[in-house]
């Protein structure tokens, strides 16, 4: 966290007119604030959040390549492995014009959204918001993790799960369609356009995006352990954490580890 006299903020908004709208009000309402940097994309808001520091993160949850929410789970992953250890994690503003978004984040209790074209009235009750929270902010570790539980409730949040849980899995090979049968699956792993489907012997490649296949598994049994991974629990084998922190596991009958990002490791604490 920027250490100076007046609060810090940075800005993430793909639409140049509507991040220099936002950093103008900003302006207005809280002359003291000081806007470090504004960005177009949802990595490059995660790369500058870890370099600046900020006191507040406005992000845009509509963004080329990861999205707010997606880039607020990276960045929260990241925070504690880095300069930004020790540190609060940045108070959260998600700006949107969907309100189905936008009430996602209220009630996961972000600190608060704004829904464009942001209104100069609504950004002062926000601006009230942050002000408190800054000056009330928690411990560092207590401050982390509500964050992170108000991330999953976000990442979350969406359809509900389908009453039938899928059984098959239909993939392409070549010219056939293979029925991989669901309790075969080790784990999903979302590869660009495709998402990989990980069994004891085979690979295959689906086109249905990690986030439409999620809500039509059986939740208790196949467990998002990252942003692009899905596992299936019961081929877990072993679970590891290194000196930094950052937890691993191990799949019977797989060679490769896989990293278990700090949004879902709360996932593996000790019964």
């Amino acid at each position: 966290m920027n250490r100076t006299s007046n609060p810090t903020a940075l800005i993430a908004e793909d639409e140049p007119l509507l991040a220099a709208a936002l950093q103008a009000e900003l302006a207005r309402a809280w002359p003291a604030l000081q806007v470090l940097a504004v960005v177009g994309d949802g990595a490059s808001a995660v790369t500058q959040a870890l370099r600046l520091q900020p006191d507040v993160l406005f992000f845009d949850i509509r963004m080329p390549g990861l999205n707010g929410l997606d880039a607020a789970a990276e960045l929260a992953d990241a925070w504690h492995t880095g300069s930004a250890a020790g540190t609060p994690f940045p108070a959260l503003v998600f700006v949107t014009a969907y309100d189905q978004y936008a009430i996602q984040a209220f009630e996961a209790e972000a600190v608060d959204y704004l829904l464009k074209p942001v209104q100069a009235e609504r950004l002062q009750k926000t601006v009230s918001k942050l002000q408190l929270a800054l000056a009330n902010r928690a411990h560092p570790a207590i401050d982390f993790e509500a964050t992170l539980g108000q991330l999953r409730g976000l990442l979350g949040a969406g359809p509900h799960p389908i009453a039938a849980p899928l059984k098959v899995i239909q993939a392409s090979v070549g010219t056939a369609i293979r029925m991989v049968p669901i309790d075969d699956v080790v784990y999903f792993e979302a590869a660009d356009k495709y998402v990989r489907v990980l069994t004891v012997a085979h690979e295959y490649l689906i086109r249905t995006p990690l986030k439409e296949l999620l809500p039509q598994l059986d939740a208790s049994t196949f467990w998002q352990v990252h942003r692009g991974t899905v596992v299936n629990a019961a081929r877990i084998d072993t679970v590891t954490r290194d000196e930094a922190g950052r937890l691993s596991l191990a799949v019977r009958d797989r060679p490769e580890r896989l990293p278990v990002s700090r949004l879902y490791a709360h996932l593996f604490k000790a019964m």
